[in-house]
């Protein structure tokens, strides 16, 4: 059985955004709730990409942007909070079928797999740290490939985001994992968006581009 997968498009429905548990709205959203769009730039050029991230920050963070007034920073929130799903109480019922739908992503080994209790799991942050030479790069290599198997194989058919800061990220070892998979390398290669961070400033740069590129499309990101 080939594990070849067609493109992921880059926009999702409503409901496809629901079944797939993604829960990012863009910030172009809250224009639609009177929001003036040169604030919503504002907000963007500081960072907040989503809706979310703006319900989510303390209130003195939003107060701290030039050009939006407390009054502003209080609609704009009180906006938020209303597109923001999951920000106030719910039952464990719930919470426990929304953990259901969750996506484990192989790691290429069975007994890691065990370990992690099914894989690397969706919507969740998992830290790997090891000293030198204890395989940390290679499982980061082997995700980025794996992730975008399809859901029955152990991926979650997304497309990653991949932050260097050692500068040993190596495509060619993408391909040659995509090769063991059965996969086309090339189009493996297409759906990994690499960038090396120089920097501590280079870094934080680079994840509030992270952040707006995946407000967009279904992503999986790894910071090595």
């Amino acid at each position: 059985m080939s594990h070849e997968k067609e493109p992921v498009e880059d926009e999702y429905t409503d409901e496809e955004q629901e079944e797939q548990g993604m829960i990012h709205t863009p910030i172009s959203a809250l224009e639609e709730f009177g929001i003036n769009a040169s604030d919503i730039k504002k907000l963007s050029d500081n960072g907040y990409t989503t809706v979310q991230a703006i319900a989510f920050s303390p209130r003195k963070a939003l107060l701290t942007i030039k050009g939006i007034s407390e009054a502003k920073v209080d609609k704009i929130q009180a906006e938020a909070f209303k597109l923001a799903p999951k920000m106030g109480f719910e039952t464990a019922t719930e919470v426990k079928e929304r953990r259901e739908e969750y996506i484990y992503i192989t790691t290429g080994s069975s007994e890691l797999n065990k370990l992690l209790g099914g894989g690397i799991e969706s919507g969740s942050i998992t830290e790997v740290f090891g000293e030198f030479r204890t395989g940390k790069s290679q499982l980061c290599h082997t995700l980025a490939v794996t992730c975008q198997l399809p859901v029955d194989n152990g991926g979650s058919e997304g497309k990653v985001i991949y932050i260097d800061t050692e500068g040993t990220f190596r495509p060619e070892r993408l391909a040659s994992i995509a090769e063991h998979y059965g996969m086309n390398p090339n189009q493996i290669l297409d759906n990994v968006a690499v960038a090396r961070a120089y920097n501590t400033d280079h870094q934080m740069n680079l994840l509030v581009q992270a952040a707006a590129m995946m407000t967009s499309s279904r992503f999986n990101f790894y910071f090595l």
